[in-house]
């Protein structure tokens, strides 16, 4: 099998490569920053950290690129750390293994964390090259991106000094991204009462695996099933089966895979509970059977039944709430044929000792679309005696058709390829938006290479397209 390092092109592939063996999930990017920096000093490149820990590395102009206009390149240092269950794995502190299958690059049962792998990568390719023709550089290195773009959020303003930003996070190659959508994070918390479970009744675990998951803004449009409603909905069509804890989902910006609770079962309805199980299995396999092809439901009994639950008040607001909140799409764009203009993704819910937690990311093209769905969520949880909190509301990115950027990468990509690339705008959060609020003059633009299925652990990179992104990106930076 051939070594990802053996790829083309070799300088992109060998930086991904020692990105992917340095630990760097969300919040806890110490190490590739680590990186980043020594990179920087080892080459004699000037850098510039801010407080929240953004790294700019500046390159000056290639012999008769001094006059040119410098050019920001931008990518996240961070990854989404999402595995399969059944994999011992810490994304703190193990690398990521990546390996060659036919025409992708994926890794064994982890996100693979080409989303911004491959931004980073280019990058650091760009930056170490000394044969390379181009204007002088700022590359700039973004923390946090994936849960809550807090490095862009808190970007320093003095430092970036370019005029022109080219995003490397986009996720179709021959795409041209002009455009994207703002989000709102919004957590919902409840309080409740236990009471002890009564005599005669049998615990049980209820488990559903298997479903593909994915980003909460480009593939929401899938419409993959989501474990955490799929959950509710047989909790709520099993109303006697009494409940201890829920651990279902968990980041915002994942479509949730995963989901587990712990209940007592009367002893009488033992086996009507577990043919239940067996028939609901089969119904969402029907149900979804044009885009999910691995789903596993099923539950086991355990040795004693859980000490507390739920009292039955609140497991039926509790779950009535679960089953009415609006999740996924909730419209489509007017004017962009095929844009999702506005989502929401029920990402996580926990319950127990008392407490219970929903978190949700609402995405949307356009403001008051965020204000609506937040209402929508604040409405439900209130009737079931909840309470919300909306935090981290960021803006989308207005497309500009006057973008000097944009006219010279689609004349560049055509004459490169033969073909004429295609003018989107993306249903996720970009940092450009927020960049561009704080740098209101940058002209911007975001391309990369063609990825699947990000923000899970079926996340791949397309070999073909990585070649073709970083050749586009080079000529973009010597005919600018």
């Amino acid at each position: 099998m051939k070594e990802m390092t053996e790829l083309e092109p070799k300088a992109l592939w060998k930086q991904f490569a020692k990105v992917c063996s340095i630990p760097h999930p969300s919040k806890h990017e110490e190490k590739i920053r680590q990186y980043v920096i020594d990179f920087a000093q080892t080459h004699g490149l000037e850098y510039q950290q801010d407080t929240i820990g953004n790294i700019v590395v500046r390159k000056a102009a290639a012999k008769g690129y001094e006059g040119h206009p410098t050019v920001i390149l931008q990518a996240h240092m961070d990854m989404v750390p999402q595995k399969n269950s059944d994999l011992e794995f810490d994304f703190e502190k193990d690398a990521i293994r990546p390996y060659v299958d036919g025409d992708w690059v994926t890794a064994e049962g982890t996100t693979l964390g080409a989303d911004d792998g491959m931004g980073v990568s280019a990058m650091l390719a760009i930056l170490e090259a000394d044969d390379l023709p181009h204007p002088a550089l700022e590359c700039l290195f973004t923390v946090d991106e994936e849960t809550g773009l807090t490095g862009a959020n808190q970007l320093a303003t003095d430092m970036l000094r370019g005029d022109i930003l080219i995003n490397l996070d986009s996720e179709d190659e021959g795409e041209l991204y002009v455009g994207c959508a703002g989000a709102v994070n919004v957590t919902a918390r409840f309080e409740y009462e236990e009471e002890a479970v009564p005599g005669g009744y049998a615990g049980y675990e209820i488990a559903l695996a298997g479903l593909k998951g994915g980003h909460s803004g480009l593939e929401i449009i899938l419409q993959r099933g989501n474990a955490n409603k799929l959950l509710a909905r047989f909790l709520r069509e099993q109303s006697y089966a009494r409940i201890a804890t829920i651990d279902a989902g968990g980041l915002r910006n994942a479509i949730p895979r995963e989901a587990k609770a712990v209940v007592a079962v009367p002893a009488d309805r033992v086996a009507e509970f577990e043919k239940a199980a067996g028939e609901f299995e089969l119904t969402m396999r029907h149900e979804l059977a044009h885009v999910e092809d691995s789903i596993r439901f099923g539950v086991a009994r355990q040795a004693q039944a859980p000490a507390t639950v739920a009292t039955e008040d609140f497991r039926k607001r509790f779950i009535d709430a679960l089953t009415a909140m609006p999740d996924g799409i909730i419209r489509m764009s007017d004017t962009v044929p095929g844009l999702v203009e506005t989502s929401t993704n029920m990402s996580r819910v926990g319950m127990g000792d008392g407490k219970a937690e929903l978190l949700f990311m609402v995405r949307c093209m356009v403001n008051y679309g965020k204000k609506r769905v937040v209402a929508m969520i604040d409405a439900v949880v209130t009737l079931a005696g909840g309470r919300i909190e909306a935090q981290g509301d960021y803006d989308g990115w207005a497309p500009n058709p006057d973008s000097k950027i944009l006219h010279v990468m689609k004349a560049g990509y055509e004459k490169l390829f033969g073909q004429v690339p295609e003018v989107k705008a993306i249903h996720a959060g970009l940092e450009c938006g927020i960049i561009g609020a704080k740098y209101p003059k940058l002209d911007m633009i975001s391309i990369g290479p063609t990825m699947r299925f990000p923000h899970s652990p079926d996340e791949k990179v397309e070999i073909a397209s990585v070649a073709k992104f970083y050749a586009f990106l080079l000529d973009t930076l010597k005919n600018l």
